[in-house]
């Protein structure tokens, strides 16, 4: 399994906002790609100036669904997000291979 992650900085004035569009909009979009399975939003627990930081993850079967994503989809869907929330985000990504999980049920 691949996890992508984007840690997003949003800025106070548009929290409401962004969290709304990430939501109902962005997220939805990229699973629509069929490139990710599951997808979660989490908030960063430690404060930041003047905004809210979260991990954004989208976990994809194997780096072939990554990779196509990454090259037919994210630029479209990355552009939407940087235009929309211009000055007002600042992000970075990680990608991640998960190589254990184990969840309550064993």
């Amino acid at each position: 399994m691949i996890l992508y992650n984007v840690t997003v900085n949003v800025d106070a004035d548009v929290h409401d906002e962004w969290l709304e569009w990430m939501k109902e909009i962005h997220m939805p979009d990229v699973l629509a790609t069929g490139m990710f399975v599951e997808s979660k939003l989490a908030r960063i627990l430690a404060e930041e100036a003047g905004g809210k930081a979260y991990s954004v993850q989208y976990f994809a079967k194997s780096m072939d669904e990554y990779g196509k994503y990454m090259e037919e989809f994210a630029p479209k869907l990355q552009a939407e997000h940087e235009e929309k929330f211009s000055g007002k985000i600042a992000s970075f990504r990680t990608l991640l291979h998960v190589v254990h999980q184990l969840n309550e049920k064993g």
